[in-house]
């Protein structure tokens, strides 16, 4: 917990993050008793003798996840949950976020999102990672029978860890704005790659398939993020460390606020430009300048 609430002040502070999320997991409901039995495929990395004793020295409890919103909205930043299964999702709806997550592994888990669609009225997002075209139209028709489509929030990803940069296929933004723009509420992008320069890219791409299709606001970019990359636990090489959200927060900001058009032909910080160093037949006459031999 300790480690939980450092993270939130650094995403909050430090990051300038709009939103710290964490997990929630039921591992008896989502292992299968020999799962939960075996021992962690990479014994240095456990927490436990075997798998499930692993994941329940990791899990926090509803009442932590409590706390955690407590904290998040003392240092102002949004607190949220992916719920990975039917059972957290009723316990993260309890604590009433903005919004919860669907990781692209149960997104084709509908009693699970009936539940949220029927119980919970905040934004329900959702990642489209291994998830094919069929799959992924499946799912807003569901949404929107539920009449819960323009609260649901499509991300474009891919699921492996890290992603090679070829594989993040940032054009895919596009195609969902362009096929789902209009049924759902926003388009983000949610990736576990190297760097930042790839979610700025996102960013890009998103802006300019609005202006192109007239739909699909780019709304969320997600990344994971720890205080120590070589801390011990699979997840961590995946992640970014606290500089690099900063940098992409700072980065994203900066960015967006450079993707429009010009509201002027000449804008008023060239004017001043203009008037000092653009050539005019007006001010310079008929002067000619010639080079010596």
């Amino acid at each position: 917990m300790a480690i939980a609430r450092e993270l939130i002040q650094v995403a909050a502070h430090v990051c300038k993050a709009h939103v710290a999320k964490f997990q929630k997991r039921n591992n008896r409901e989502l292992l299968t008793p020999a799962e939960y039995g075996t021992p962690h495929p990479n014994p240095s990395n456990s927490y436990g003798e075997t798998y499930g004793a692993h994941r329940e020295f990791l899990e926090f409890s509803v009442d932590q996840h409590a706390e955690l919103k407590e904290e998040c909205e003392r240092q102002g930043i949004e607190y949220s949950t992916s719920a990975w299964d039917l059972t957290s999702a009723r316990e993260i709806a309890s604590l009433n976020p903005g919004l919860i997550k669907i990781r692209s592994a149960t997104n084709q888990h509908y009693e699970l999102q009936r539940y949220l669609c029927e119980n919970y009225g905040g934004e329900i997002h959702v990642s489209t990672g291994m998830t094919d075209h069929a799959e992924i139209e499946k799912l807003v028709g569901f949404y929107a029978e539920m009449g819960r489509s323009k609260d649901l929030v499509f991300y474009a990803c891919t699921s492996g860890y890290p992603v090679p940069f070829e594989d993040l296929v940032l054009l895919e933004i596009n195609r969902l704005q362009e096929e789902f723009g209009d049924r759902v509420k926003y388009i983000g992008f949610s990736e576990h790659h190297l760097g930042i320069a790839a979610d700025v890219a996102a960013l890009a791409v998103g802006r300019t398939g609005q202006h192109r299709y007239g739909q699909g606001t780019f709304g969320y970019v997600e990344r994971h993020f720890t205080l120590d990359r070589i801390w011990k636990g699979t997840d961590h090489a995946a992640s970014l460390e606290p500089d690099g959200p900063r940098r992409l927060c700072r980065d994203i900001r900066h960015v967006d606020q450079s993707l429009t058009y010009k509201s002027d032909e000449i804008l008023p910080i060239e004017q001043v430009q203009r008037d000092k160093l653009k050539w005019s037949q007006d001010k310079h006459g008929d002067q000619v300048v010639r080079l010596a031999s």
